[in-house]
């Protein structure tokens, strides 16, 4: 019974990884400017790949192998939106333009 319970968490959150990480590949692909393709990339990206990790720990059914990818999951969470963050401001600072849709550019307003 237990073993059941274990497979079928793993298949959920592996289902809910895979679809995170299709949202964030058509979020690359469909939106407008840099600053959103990378909003969805840094986002639903790591939710995405925390997911999948955190499926592969629980799945192996190793103290080690859970343990090591409850970190790579924690690394994922702290770092990916943090470098996806720094990573717009030096593409604002390049001078890439917000898409023609965007109605409010709040770094163009520090800036000045």
């Amino acid at each position: 019974m237990m073993d059941w319970i274990i497979a079928v968490l793993v298949v959920v959150l592996m289902m809910l990884g895979a679809a995170f990480s299709l949202i964030a590949a058509i979020g690359i692909n469909r939106l407008p400017d840099l600053y959103t393709r990378m909003h969805a990339a840094s986002k639903a990206g790591t939710v995405g790949s925390g997911l999948l990790l955190l499926a592969v720990g629980i799945h192996s059914m190793e103290l080690s192998t859970l343990a090591r990818s409850l970190a790579g999951f924690l690394f994922f969470v702290l770092t990916a939106p943090v470098s996806a963050h720094l990573l717009a401001m030096a593409a604002h600072k390049a001078g890439y333009l917000l898409d023609k849709n965007s109605v409010v550019d709040d770094l163009k307003k520090m800036q000045s």
